[in-house]
């Protein structure tokens, strides 16, 4: 496709996987993808405690202009998370309540952007999560034309539209469509294997010890010494 376009798909996750990895979280499913996929962590929640997955809708504008954004909604179902990109660096505040409240109607669980929000009160009392690189006041036009539900590249990580966004307190992840059944598998294995080591680790084992990290430390030259100092009385 060339030009500016905006397409219309269906395509995306179901609602059993992008579930599952809202439950995981960034940094279980981040692990259980081999350590790929995350953005940027200029990228950072507006407020603490939200936790959310979804089907990335994609939005690539121009910076300082929110026309495609308004022209994206139209495309957003329930579940999805609106994924904004800009032609280059801004910062400027290109989203705010007015458009949560819109997004909110048409069940959309919020929003990851490249660029800067506003109204930071209003989405959190509205309960509207988003991921941004800058908030800020500055106010933008809707003039020059966009393309939604095409690739972008936001805080350096490729999002085709119909990915799997994960994002919470510790940041943003992109998940293949294709990989997202293997992942939610991957990460609940990985969950388990975590519950038991915490069981461990509350009876009181180390880490050193649970993972096997002596050896590894004799390997490397660490030596354990005493310190001559603890055998003297002190007056």
């Amino acid at each position: 496709m060339t030009g500016h376009v905006i397409v219309r798909t269906k395509r995306g996750p179901s609602t059993q996987v992008v579930d599952a990895l809202a439950r995981s979280g960034v940094a279980t499913a981040h692990e259980a993808h081999g350590r790929r996929g995350l953005l940027g962590p200029e990228l950072r929640p507006i407020y603490a405690g939200a936790r959310i997955a979804g089907r990335a809708v994609t939005v690539l504008s121009h910076p300082g202009d929110n026309l495609m954004i308004h022209a994206s909604i139209e495309q957003c179902r329930e579940g999805d998370v609106l994924v904004v990109a800009t032609t280059s660096r801004s910062t400027d505040g290109m989203f705010g309540d007015l458009f949560a409240t819109q997004l909110l109607h048409r069940g959309v669980r919020g929003l990851v952007t490249d660029a800067g929000v506003r109204d930071i009160a209003d989405l959190h009392t509205m309960g509207f999560p988003v991921w941004s690189r800058a908030v800020h006041a500055q106010g933008t036009a809707k003039a020059v034309p966009g393309s939604v539900n095409v690739p972008v590249v936001v805080a350096g990580q490729l999002v085709h539209p119909g990915d799997v966004i994960v994002a919470d307190d510790d940041g943003v992840l992109c998940i293949p469509l294709t990989d997202g059944e293997a992942v939610v598998a991957a990460a609940a294995e990985r969950e388990a294997n975590e519950e038991a080591k915490r069981r461990r680790f509350r009876d009181g084992e180390l880490g050193l010890d649970v993972y096997g990290m002596r050896p590894l430390l004799e390997r490397l030259g660490v030596r354990y010494v005493d310190d001559p100092a603890d055998g003297e009385v002190t007056p």
